[in-house]
């Protein structure tokens, strides 16, 4: 580790490990970092572009309740404990997670953008970012995706004269009271939308690519490792990762039976076009509507990597574990099949004990 800590020099500062992203993965990686004798700010820093503590958690719609929030996996080193399931999941995680922050003083830089990631001098990276440039002989990439929300495009689609939202930007079943609303993508979040909004709404109609894949075991361990094995193929062989939940399918829960018996979750094929009123199908079916929500998922935020060019010809960056193949200074942390909360702190404790490794076997450049 750098006995001198952090050094500037024509406004370059020198540190061992820059983590980008304070989410669920940035957090562990940066607990993991200090557990193995990272100190923060001398050794390593943490640069986060949201504006507080929270991760892609605090932009979620207030109808998210903590208690409705499947999969939250605590932090390592402490437990959230007594969160009001009633309360926005937004509130309860951004506290816990400032809460982590100020426990293990993580020093969380914020906010700050991280522009590029470029080959350095003496072995190290440049990371370049709106509060100066960093020198790194390692890089924890912990981005996530909800910054990258995936949109599709059809004919017509900039005619509409409704309005078209994603996801990323969906506030709260209220909003669609008294409209027509089609809800595209066979997601759990197209049908927790969908269940949300058709109480309000004056109609809502469901459109996937692919008909909907229920799971009517329960979702125990075995399913979970077959899953994250799945997308770690992908990953291993440069392709681009899907979510862990995409290989999974729906759960078949009393929530999902009773909206498929109330015809809610009534599914249609995907539409050939959009028109200035709606949706059209070749078959000449068509469907008026006031509203399109994109519930079409999220493409992993590492466009600041692009300098480095590690992506392959199969279109992702090849990865083991969260070693990045290609460049094994450079660790994807939430990314493929660590990208479930458990599995990014199983992975920040991996990228760490590989990181050491590398650092102790690596010369410090002078």
């Amino acid at each position: 580790m750098n006995d001198i800590g952090v050094r500037d020099s024509a406004d370059v500062r020198e540190v061992d490990v820059v983590v980008i992203g304070a989410g669920q993965a940035g957090l562990s990686s940066a607990y993991h970092l200090g557990r193995a004798g990272f100190e923060p700010e001398r050794d390593f820093v943490v640069l986060d572009h949201s504006p507080r503590p929270g991760g892609a958690w605090q932009f979620r719609w207030p109808s998210l309740t903590y208690g409705k929030v499947h999969g939250m996996h605590a932090l390592p080193g402490l437990e959230l404990t007594g969160a009001d399931p009633a309360r926005p999941s937004s509130e309860v995680i951004a506290a816990y997670f400032a809460s982590y922050e100020e426990t293990f003083d993580l020093r969380v830089r914020r906010p700050v953008d991280v522009r590029a990631v470029r080959e350095g001098d003496g072995g190290r990276l440049l990371v370049e970012t709106s509060d100066g440039t960093w020198s790194t002989r390692a890089l924890i990439n912990a981005t996530g995706t909800w910054d990258r929300p995936f949109w599709p495009r059809y004919p017509g689609q900039e005619t509409f004269l409704g309005r078209q939202l994603h996801t990323a930007t969906y506030p709260g079943p209220e909003a669609f009271r008294g409209q027509r609303v089609i809800v595209v993508g066979g997601g759990a979040s197209g049908t927790q939308h969908l269940m949300e909004i058709a109480p309000y709404a004056a109609a809502t109609t469901w459109v996937t690519r692919r008909p909907p894949v229920y799971n009517e075991g329960p979702f125990d361990e075995n399913l979970g490792r077959a899953a994250v094995a799945l997308v770690d193929e992908r990953v291993r062989a440069g392709l681009p990762p899907q979510s862990v939940v995409s290989v999974t399918g729906l759960p078949l829960n009393d929530a999902i039976r009773q909206a498929r018996a109330d015809g809610v979750l009534d599914r249609l094929p995907m539409f050939d076009r959009i028109t200035p009123s709606g949706v059209e199908w070749d078959d000449g079916r068509r469907v008026d509507a006031d509203v399109i929500l994109w519930a079409t998922g999220f493409r992993p935020a590492i466009e600041h990597l692009a300098p480095l060019k590690l992506r392959g010809p199969g279109g992702g960056i090849q990865a083991e574990d969260t070693r990045v193949v290609a460049d094994p200074r450079i660790h994807l942390v939430g990314y493929g099949p660590s990208a479930s909360t458990i599995g990014a702190n199983r992975a920040g404790r991996a990228a760490v004990r590989d990181i050491k490794r590398l650092l102790a076997e690596a010369p410090v450049a002078v």
